[in-house]
Parts: structure tokens; sequence; C-alpha cells
């Protein structure tokens, strides 16, 4: 049996203008979920590093509910959920603005973001007891300390694992489909759909994905070089 390869079928006209939207939004949605969850990992960690008690029962059970529950469950239940108890007017501009990228975003953020800071916390147990002496002997308070002194060492320090939690916050950005964000899997599927070439068109999908997953790889592991701090493990 002859096999019929027709990439060109699935990349030209209306159909490569497709796809290379939903990479555009896959990009976006990834980078506007990376900033959010670095963000959402330092205060966690901040949080937690107060030692009280219940600021650290709030942050255990803010990451235990974020690492045991799928992040496919938690997107609908941003979407469907959450989106409904707020009020009508809020829920308009939401939709006006594109309501499911905005939505997934947060999902994704949330849950990444309790990962990293797991990724923080373990960056601040490399670093000697005698910076945070150092940083109060230079009359810091502990939110300065942190800021100017100790956090930029944790960072540093977590850039290898972090990279790693980026390459999977990219690829989970395709759960985006699920609530119709029209990523790059949501238009692979319309694509296929339309003209009946499944491989070509997930494999135009696979390429993107690992291709992209490389990139982000290999600049995660020259910016880990970069920024190594000498004479550490």
């Amino acid at each position: 049996m002859k096999l019929h390869f027709d990439l060109a079928t699935v990349l030209q006209g209306d159909n490569g203008a497709l796809f290379l939207h939903g990479v555009e939004l896959t990009l976006a949605m990834a980078a506007s979920a990376w900033v959010l969850s670095l963000v959402v990992g330092i205060l966690l960690t901040l949080i937690r590093m107060t030692n009280a008690r219940p600021a650290t029962a709030f942050v255990a059970t803010f990451v235990a509910y974020h690492r045991n529950v799928p992040m496919l469950v938690q997107i609908l239940f941003w979407y469907f959920g959450i989106s409904n108890i707020l009020p009508e007017e809020m829920q308009a501009i939401l939709n006006h603005y594109n309501g499911q990228f905005i939505f997934a975003v947060i999902a994704i953020a949330l849950c990444s973001g309790a990962y990293l800071s797991e990724d923080i916390r373990s960056g601040l147990r490399a670093i000697p007891y005698g910076q945070y002496e150092a940083s109060r002997a230079l009359g810091l308070n502990f939110l300065s300390g942190m800021r100017h002194v100790v956090l930029p060492q944790a960072l540093r320090n977590a850039i290898p694992p972090m990279v790693n939690h980026a390459v999977l916050l990219f690829k989970n950005t395709s759960l985006a489909m699920a609530i119709g964000a029209a990523e790059l899997t949501y238009v692979t599927r319309q694509i296929e759909n339309e003209t009946f070439l499944s491989f070509e068109s997930y494999f135009v999908a696979t390429a993107v994905y690992l291709g992209l997953s490389l990139v982000i790889m290999f600049c995660g592991a020259r910016i880990a070089a970069h920024f190594r701090i000498p004479g550490a493990r």
C-alpha cells in the first residue's frame, strides 16, 4: 500500500495561518503563566518563611491541592466553576478579553507556582546561614534581606528545576483546549477535522512542541550556566 504524506495541505493558506495563530497563543499563554507562577512561587516561599503556623498551614494546603489535583480539573474548575460565581459585569469583561485564555493562564500559573515554591525553598536551604546573618548585620529587615541578599541566591540555585517546570508548563498549555482556548493543540484538532489528514496535522504539532521544548531547555541550560554560583554543586 502506497503511503501519501500531504504536509503542504495542512500548512498552506488558512491552515498555515491557523497553525501560526495557535503557536503564538501557546507561547503567549506559556510566557504569561510562567511569569505569574514565578510571582506566586516567590510569595508562597516568603509566606512560609515567616514560620507563622496559619501561614505555614495555608501554603502547605495550597501546595498539596495543586500537586494532587490534575491540572485539567483545575482549568475546568476555574473556567466553569469560578467564572460562574463572579459578578455578571466581570464575566462580560472576561468574555470580551478572551476569558478562556485568562482562566487557563491563572489555573496553570497557580499550579506551577506551587511547584516552583518548593524549588525556591530548596534553593534557600542551600544558602549558608551566614548569608542571613550578613543581611542582618547590614541592618536589613526580613523582607529587605530576602530581596537583596538571600532570594537572588536562592533563585540562582533553583534555576535547573525551574527550567524543567518551564518545559512542563509549556506542554501543559495544551490542556487549555478543553475550555476552547485556540492554542496549538486546539487548532491542530480543528485542522485535522477539516482536512482529514490526521497524521500530517499531529506531525506538525508534535514537531512544534518538540522544537520549542528543546529551545526552552537549551536557553535554560545557558542561563543556569551563566548564573551558577561559583563553588555551588
